[in-house]
């Protein structure tokens, strides 16, 4: 496949403007607690971290949505928050970035997820997260598929941001993509795969996909064989492996794979980077691009994001030049 050229690039990234897309799925309240070791607790042989600064974001599909934002898009956000401070944070963090909220809200019983991160040295010393991941009550789906359907109309894409804490029920899922193919929406998918037959796009990180299609993957023969299984197993448009450091491959369906190295100059933090890769592909589709060419967009946002600390979005603008690097 010929690289994306930065005009092409450009052109795409002017089209994202006022393009909506709605990200269905677990939202998360991302804490990250930054500071510096000097000592060896002497109560364990744990390090002592003396705390510097302390910093919340939007995780999960609220990741998902503020990376739409952050390329030009308008983001509509439908997930469960609980009765707590982690769930006011969240529709602060929301109103922020410039994201819709199309929230409910569960009982006092079910938290909002927070996953506390602890960072010393640009390095993560230990990650603790408090959330409850059996399914949401049935009045509560009641209550989530009322707001997608709302807030379906205008948008070119639904993402489904699924991390398995129970808000991405059967029940949610049918009904979301009935709305969404009544209203002629292209549904994607990250990550998981077992609910998501015949949908436009699923991107799956690596270990997903070993564990999706039974293949361990060590060569690209594996990735091939595994990329094309789930083609198989979904009747999906097409599975996009994500790789981390390592990149990304895209299998269409009828089409011959795709594997797009890392544009990454360093690599310091993965984390989010699948956010960042699906809220760019569904962006880009709904904004006219060819599957190649969001994927190849995606790729180098991602490798914006990698190169960043903690829970990250990339700007029309580094992605720019991002493209425009790769090339030089």
């Amino acid at each position: 496949m010929k690289p994306l050229s930065t005009d092409a690039a450009r052109r795409l990234l002017d089209a994202l403007p006022g393009r909506k897309v709605l990200v269905l799925g677990d939202v998360m309240l991302d804490e990250f607690l930054w500071g510096t070791v000097a000592r060896v607790s002497p109560e364990a042989p744990v390090p002592v971290v003396e705390v510097a600064r302390h910093s919340f974001h939007l995780g999960g599909a609220g990741n998902v949505a503020h990376n739409v934002r952050a390329l030009g898009g308008e983001a509509v956000l439908a997930g469960v928050v609980g009765r707590d401070v982690a769930g006011d944070r969240v529709r602060e963090a929301l109103e922020v970035a410039g994201v819709v909220s199309a929230l409910a809200v569960s009982d006092a019983d079910r938290p909002t997820t927070v996953k506390t991160r602890i960072v010393a040295h640009h390095q993560q010393v230990v990650r603790a997260d408090r959330e409850r991941a059996d399914d949401i009550p049935r009045g509560v789906e009641d209550a989530l598929i009322e707001r997608v359907g709302r807030a379906l109309a205008g948008c070119g894409a639904l993402v489904l941001s699924d991390y398995e804490k129970g808000v991405v029920t059967a029940r949610v899922m049918r009904a979301a993509r009935a709305l969404a193919r009544r209203q002629r929406v292209p549904v994607l998918v990250d990550p998981k795969i077992r609910l998501y037959r015949g949908v436009a796009v699923v991107t799956p990180n690596q270990k997903e996909a070993e564990q999706a299609a039974g293949v361990a993957i060590r060569t690209d023969r594996d990735l091939r064989a595994a990329g094309e299984r789930i083609l198989e197993m979904l009747g999906c448009g097409a599975v996009i492996v994500t790789r981390g450091e390592h990149g990304m491959s895209l299998f269409p369906s009828g089409g011959r794979a795709v594997h797009l190295p890392t544009t990454a100059r360093e690599v310091f933090d993965v984390t989010g980077a699948g956010d960042t890769v699906i809220a760019t592909v569904g962006l880009a589709l709904g904004a006219g691009a060819t599957l190649a060419e969001a994927a190849m967009l995606a790729n180098h946002a991602a490798g914006v994001v990698v190169g960043k600390l903690g829970t990250a979005t990339a700007s029309p603008a580094e992605v720019l030049a991002a493209v425009h690097g790769a090339r030089a």
